[in-house]
């Protein structure tokens, strides 16, 4: 900082600075100020909206020459089914877990509970479709 160069601002700028400068000279706090603001600057995060991040996701399908992919109505279904037999499994498991602990549930309970099991075997039945969890990976 050798090198001295003279700087024309307003009277109005150098009335705020010198008020708030404390001791520091003028030149200090000008430097301190521009130092902040440029740590300032790089530390900010990035925000993004939400149309940038819809045209992003659309110039990278135009790339490809893709067009979005959206689940088939007999793919919800199968799912659907799937999700339920899986259900089915897991109160399958935890009803004997509970019985094989020799915790006795009282007969009402799991009565209802083999009725219920029993009509969610009977929904999937009725369609026809194996009784097969069938996964796609893609």
């Amino acid at each position: 900082m050798d090198d001295k160069r003279m700087l024309i601002m307003p009277a109005e700028l150098i009335k705020k600075i010198d008020d708030n400068r404390g001791d520091m000279k003028q030149a200090e706090f000008i430097d301190f100020l521009i130092d902040n603001q440029l740590k300032a600057a790089g530390k900010e995060p990035q925000s993004i909206t939400r149309e940038e991040i819809r045209s992003l996701i659309d110039s990278q399908l135009k790339e490809k020459g893709k067009e979005p992919q959206y689940a088939t109505k007999e793919e919800v279904r199968s799912l659907e089914q799937d999700i339920k037999k899986l259900l089915r499994n897991f109160i399958d498991f935890f009803v004997n877990y509970g019985l094989e602990l020799g915790k006795q549930a009282p007969k009402t309970e799991l009565e209802e509970l083999t009725s219920k099991l029993h009509e969610l075997e009977n929904q999937l039945g009725s369609e026809g479709e194996s009784k097969e969890a069938k996964i796609k990976w893609k």
